[in-house]
C-alpha cells in the first residue's frame, strides 16, 4: 500500500492509495454529516441534500451528469448514514478527472431546482414507504429510537413523512453552506490513481469550499428500553441490543471478536444454537455498530409466532452461558474470520476507499491493515469475556415486530 495524505489551504484533506495493476479507481468525498447533525425539525435532510446533488447543477442537468459518468462505463453514487454522507464513483483510470470534476460540481454547484426537489421529495417518501414494508430494516430504526430516544442518533437517517414533505429549496441551500465546510470533508481515492494528480485536481475543483465553523454533535446519550408494534405478518421480528462503545474505546476489539463468536457465521454459538440445533428461524446474527461517543451491540432474529417462546429463552441462556464455556479454539476461529474479513477488503477499491475516507474521519490518520490485524491478535480469552459480562449486565433494548402478543426482555 502506497498511502499519502495532503491538506489543501482551504482545509480539505486528500487522501489515496495507488494500487499496481488496477486498471480502475474507486474515489469520492467523505463529509462529516449526516443525521446526528440534524435538529428535529430537519431530520432527513442530510438524506434529501445527497438525492438532491444529483438533479443538476448550474452547468448539468440530471440527465447530462448520468450520461457523463455512464458514457465511459463509470458508476455514481452516494450514501448519508447517521455521521457522515458520502459521494462516491468507480471508473477506468483515464476518466479519473471526468470522475473527480462532477463530484466537485454537485458538491458545490447543485442548483436544487424547486421541480427537482418536488420530484425527489415523492421519491424519498417512496423509499419511507418501502422501509416501512420491509419489517427486518424499520425494526432497527425502532431499535436506535428505543435506545436513543430523544436524541439525533435516535432519530431515522431518511426523516419522518411530515418533515420530507416540509423541507423546500432554502432549506437545502441553508443547511449545505453551514455544514458542509471543507475541514469536514475527505477526499480519498484509490486504485489507478497517482496521488499528485488528485491533489492538482482537487486544488483546481474544489477552490470555492470555504473553511468555516460548523456546530458539533449533541453527546449521545443511552437509554435503552422496550418497543413493540403489533403488525400482520408471517414472523415476528426481534432486535435486542446493549449500549456499547465508540470508534477507539479498548473493548472495541474484543467486542468485535465477541460479535463474531456469538453470531458471526455458521459456526457461531446463535447460529449453531438457534438455527442447526433447534430450528427456530432463518437469520439470526449479532452486530457491533460503533459511533464517535457511543455504540451499540446487538442480536436480531426472525421467527414464527409460535417460536417465539423457545426462541427467547434459548438466546438468553447462549448469553449467560458464553462466559463459562468459551474455548480457545473458538476465540481462534473467530479472530481468523476477522483477520480474513480485513484481508479480503482489501481486493476491493471501493472498500478499500472507504475504509481511508472513514479513518481520516474518525482517527484524522490512516490506520494499516497490519496495525488493525494486531489489535484482533492481541485480544485475549479474558478480554472477552470480560466485556460480554458486562455488556449483558447493561440496561437492555428489546424491541420487536410482527403478530400477536408484545414480549418483553426481563
Amino acid at each position: 500500500m502506497t498511502v499519502k495524505i495532503t491538506t489543501l489551504d482551504n482545509g480539505l484533506r486528500i487522501i489515496t492509495d495507488d494500487i499496481p495493476g488496477i486498471l480502475s479507481a474507486s474515489l469520492g468525498l467523505w463529509v462529516d454529516v449526516g443525521a446526528r447533525y440534524e435538529s428535529p425539525e430537519v431530520n432527513g435532510i442530510s438524506h434529501f441534500l445527497e438525492h438532491m446533488a444529483f438533479k443538476g447543477t448550474t452547468s448539468r442537468s440530471a440527465k447530462q451528469i448520468a450520461e457523463e459518468i455512464e458514457n465511459v462505463g463509470g458508476h455514481l453514487n452516494a450514501y448519508t448514514s447517521k455521521e457522515n454522507t458520502a459521494y462516491h464513483a468507480r471508473v477506468l483510470e483515464n476518466d479519473v478527472p471526468l470522475a473527480l470534476e462532477i463530484i466537485a460540481d454537485i458538491i458545490q454547484n447543485s442548483t436544487f431546482e424547486p421541480v427537482e426537489v418536488e420530484r425527489e421529495r415523492e421519491v424519498i417518501l417512496q423509499e419511507i414507504g418501502q422501509a416501512h414494508d420491509t419489517p427486518d430494516d424499520i425494526i432497527f430504526d425502532y431499535f436506535q429510537e428505543t435506545a436513543f430516544p430523544n436524541h439525533p442518533l435516535g432519530r431515522p437517517i431518511l426523516g419522518s413523512p411530515d418533515n420530507v414533505r416540509r423541507i423546500q429549496q432554502g432549506d437545502l441551500k441553508k443547511y449545505m453552506t453551514q455544514e458542509y465546510s471543507a475541514a469536514r470533508m475527505i477526499f480519498a481515492a484509490t486504485g489507478a490513481v497517482k496521488h499528485e494528480q488528485i491533489v492538482d485536481l482537487c486544488q483546481k475543483h474544489f477552490a470555492k469550499l470555504s473553511n468555516h465553523e460548523t456546530k458539533n454533535y449533541e453527546k449521545s446519550s443511552y437509554q435503552g428500553g422496550h418497543f413493540f408494534q403489533n403488525r400482520q405478518l408471517e414472523q415476528v421480528h426481534l432486535l435486542l441490543g446493549y449500549e456499547s462503545c465508540p470508534y477507539g474505546h479498548p473493548d472495541f476489539f474484543p467486542l468485535s471478536v465477541f460479535s463474531s463468536l456469538l453470531g458471526g457465521g455458521m459456526s457461531s454459538r446463535l447460529f449453531q444454537e438457534v438455527r442447526e440445533k433447534r430450528g427456530l428461524v432463518y437469520s439470526v446474527y449479532s452486530f457491533n455498530t460503533s459511533f464517535r461517543d457511543a455504540g451499540v451491540f446487538g442480536i436480531y432474529a426472525g421467527t414464527g409466532e409460535k417460536q417465539v417462546d423457545e426462541l427467547l429463552p434459548t438466546v438468553k441462556n447462549v448469553l449467560e452461558t458464553f462466559p463459562n464455556t468459551l474455548e480457545d479454539k473458538e476465540l481462534d476461529r473467530s479472530k481468523a474470520q476477522l483477520k480474513a474479513g480485513i484481508l479480503m477488503s482489501l481486493e476491493s477499491t471501493s472498500s478499500r476507499c472507504e475504509q481511508l475516507a472513514q479513518q481520516m474521519l474518525i482517527y484524522k490518520r490512516h490506520i494499516s491493515p497490519q496495525e488493525i490485524i494486531e489489535k484482533v491478535n492481541t485480544v485475549t480469552r479474558e478480554n472477552v469475556i470480560d466485556v460480554a459480562q458486562r455488556l449483558i449486565s447493561k440496561s437492555p433494548t428489546f424491541v420487536s415486530i410482527g403478530p400477536g402478543k408484545e414480549r418483553r426482555w426481563s
